[in-house]
């Protein structure tokens, strides 16, 4: 099992619809994150940023994030969070969430 975790930006104007659209992700959504063996997924936030925890159980990370990015539902529904967010500038390239590296985990 791997851990992941990311930050992005979430203007005040912005957090009411994205919490409300939070509070109900659609199925398809959920069902396809799954496929893609993503559990234990979370997101928090804190003022004006998101921080997103989930676990990835399967054996092709790759190949798994890119079914996700394939999937016609997932891309309607990043259309619709995407306005709301604000990545941060120093994010790597080709990520919109930026990745966080480990520092401690107790087991």
């Amino acid at each position: 099992m791997r851990r992941l975790a990311s930050v992005i930006g979430l203007p005040a104007e912005h957090r009411e619809e994205y919490e409300r659209l939070h509070a109900d992700v659609w199925p398809k959504v959920l069902e396809r994150l799954t496929l893609s063996n993503i559990r234990n997924y979370s997101i928090y936030r804190h003022g004006d940023v998101l921080f997103a925890y989930m676990e990835y159980v399967g054996d092709d990370l790759d190949a798994d994030m890119a079914a996700i990015a394939a999937d016609p539902t997932t891309q309607e529904w990043w259309s619709v969070c995407e306005p709301l967010q604000r990545p941060f500038a120093e994010r790597a390239e080709g990520e919109w969430w930026m990745e966080l590296p480990e520092i401690f985990h107790l087991d």
